[in-house]
């Protein structure tokens, strides 16, 4: 039996275009970017070369792409490194109940060590913050914002521009996680207007343990590592020299090849989305119907456990999740499931789909075709028996 992937949000492969590009810095061309023989020369103009590329499909200069060892890393430094510059300014940061761990734990470590206030806005029941609420959170002491682009769960995809404006209105700092937008929205940060922008690549078919952070030229921003002074001063340690070319080759493809994937992606989740909807009675769908990324279906079935069916859905060759890959190992429901107003019985049955580019329609009709049989043997053995109207009416 083929195995069926549906966890394109976890991660993904390595396309093996991106991985013939990065094979010679392995073996042959593997000198280290800082050293001043041929070897280090090449390393050194391969980065540059990767840095520029990148920055073209950004719209930004070269100087303002910053290579990191993840997105966490990313978020890390562009959350921690705006605040302890502008501490004397200010204190306050805003964010969403629906961010990433990556972004909550951060702003919440600088809460409890280092004295700041976050504000961490509520989501509506499709897991869009109200803007006229995000404005008026915003105080003379703000510092920053940090608003993912579209979420891993649910795929609900923010208004980046508008808060962009009000940010910009404000003379607040904006950050953006851009690591699940990158392979199917627009990331030209001119267009979009973000100050600090995380991706990464495990989740645009490049190799996991590399991510970049765009920082726009004069935001103030200063290192959370300290060493040998690479990318800029802002992230120490020798360069990754094969998975920034990954990088770089996996990006060109995503986003030259985004307009077309996201159609096809789109049908098949539309396809997914109504299968599972006509066929197992008492499910929702969780994020936005309209405003979500083109690879995501995210539903809450009533009266089971969601990791209940993964293992049985695991044991068919097909591979989903039950939420974000960081949180796998704990019990708790997805806070994400949580915020957008669901019970924790409603979102202990959440399960999540994320479509990528092996992902055809037999797929879906094989998923279509076994999952309502479990979902039944699940509620037969089911102490809990919860209505859609009455789980509804509560998340109001």
């Amino acid at each position: 039996m083929n195995d069926i992937y549906l966890d394109y949000a976890a991660t993904t492969y390595i396309d093996p275009v991106v991985k013939k590009s990065m094979e010679r810095y392995f073996t042959k061309d593997f000198g280290n970017p800082g050293s001043f023989n041929s070897y280090g020369l090449i390393a050194k103009k391969t980065v540059d070369d990767a840095r520029e590329r990148i920055a073209g499909i950004l719209n930004a200069d070269a100087n303002e792409i910053v290579f990191t060892g993840s997105g966490t890393e990313s978020i890390n430094l562009a959350i921690k490194g705006v605040a302890r510059v502008l501490r004397e300014k200010g204190k306050h940061i805003i964010t969403q109940k629906t961010e990433h761990h990556a972004v909550l734990e951060t702003c919440r470590y600088l809460e409890k060590e280092e004295g700041f206030e976050a504000t961490y806005l509520d989501v509506d029941k499709y897991g869009m913050i109200d803007l006229n609420e995000l404005e008026s959170s915003i105080r003379k002491d703000t510092v920053l914002i940090s608003i993912m682009y579209a979420n891993n769960e649910i795929g609900t995809i923010q208004l980046i521009k508008e808060i962009a404006n009000i940010a910009k209105k404000h003379g607040v700092i904006l950050h953006t996680d851009a690591c699940q937008a990158a392979g199917f929205l627009d990331i030209d940060v001119k267009n979009i207007g973000v100050d600090l922008m995380t991706l990464n690549g495990s989740k645009i078919y490049a190799p996991k343990g590399i991510g970049l952070l765009y920082v726009k030229k004069g935001t103030p921003i200063k290192a959370i590592m300290h060493g040998g002074g690479q990318e800029f001063g802002l992230r120490p340690g020798t360069e990754n020299v094969p998975s920034i070319v990954g990088f770089a080759r996996a990006l060109e493809l995503v986003q030259k090849n985004k307009d077309k994937e996201s159609k096809r992606l789109g049908k098949l989740r539309n396809m997914l989305i109504r299968g599972i909807m006509e066929k197992i009675p008492k499910t929702i769908l969780n994020g936005h119907p309209t405003m979500r990324l083109p690879n995501n279906v995210n539903v809450s079935i009533l009266n089971i456990e969601g990791e209940a069916l993964l293992l049985h859905l695991n044991e068919e060759g097909i591979c989903i999740s039950t939420g974000s890959a960081c949180t796998s190992n704990s019990l708790e429901p997805s806070h994400v499931i949580l915020a957008i107003g669901l019970p924790y019985e409603a979102a202990h049955g959440s399960i999540r789909f994320t479509l990528g580019k092996k992902t055809n329609k037999k797929d879906i009709e094989r998923v279509l075709e076994v999952m309502p049989g479990f979902v039944d043997s699940l509620r037969m053995i089911s102490p809990v028996h919860l209505e859609v109207n009455e789980i509804l009416n509560e998340a109001k």
